[in-house]
């Protein structure tokens, strides 16, 4: 599904990502954790279409797409759920929603992909006339992966989906990840809560100063001694 081979990128004037090599197969949940700073959105970014590397190559299902367009990235199966939320505030739950399904392979579905995003999110559906802005954290959080999968995603990009949440709302957020996968999407997730990232993974990564400084099963991260002092800080 999705394949990252050499990329380099830079943020501002700082070398932000070094040769990063990570790969993410059909159906799978692959993880990337690391300490701040260490080039995890960047990574999100560049994949995304969002932040154009300097060199390496990105491939999501065979087809190269580094460098391209956003728009053009979501036209092959992609969407990000981006760090942050960031919906648009004023606007009501059913148009964040809808702008979600923008893209033409999308939009013909898009009655069908609102009900599955509502059964997914029930609070959703009673809130679909609301501003985003009256949403609490955690719904807008719904709001952000609803919107992203009105896309029709074959890919969905997590960038620190439990950020600034409640515990009980984290825990609701992860389920939603399992069935979001369980409908045959692949996932790659940036997430700071390690424990729980590495739970639902089926491939985990450690990015540290640009690098991937370890890559394995989620027990092989879980044991290793690199994500235990640079994440941890055990």
């Amino acid at each position: 599904m999705l394949e990252i081979r050499g990329l380099d990128a830079w943020y501002g004037d700082a070398r932000a990502l070094w040769g990063v090599d990570l790969d993410a197969g059909d159906g799978e949940i692959v993880c990337i954790v690391g300490p701040n700073g260490a080039g995890k959105s960047t990574l999100v970014h560049a994949v995304a279409g969002l932040h154009r590397p300097v060199g390496g190559r990105v491939a999501v299902g065979g087809v190269d797409l580094t460098g391209i367009p956003a728009h053009r990235v979501c036209d092959h199966g992609v969407a990000t759920v981006p760090e942050g939320r960031r919906v648009f505030a004023r606007m009501s739950v059913h148009d964040n929603l809808c702008l979600g399904a923008y893209r033409g392979g999308a939009r013909a579905g898009h009655r069908e992909t609102l009900a599955r995003v509502y059964g997914l999110f029930p609070r959703l559906r009673e809130r679909s006339a609301q501003a985003a802005a009256n949403l609490s954290g955690g719904e807008q959080q719904m709001l952000a992966i609803g919107r992203a999968l009105m896309a029709r995603p074959r890919l969905l990009l997590m960038d620190e989906p439990s950020l600034g949440l409640a515990p009980v709302v984290v825990e609701e957020v992860f389920e939603a990840i399992r069935a979001i996968n369980a409908q045959g999407v692949s996932v790659v997730l940036v997430e700071q809560d390690v424990e729980r990232a590495l739970a639902v993974a089926d491939r985990a990564y450690l990015l540290a100063e640009g690098r991937i400084a370890a890559g394995g099963t989620p027990a092989d991260l879980r044991d290793s001694a690199d994500v235990r002092r640079t994440v941890l800080g055990l």
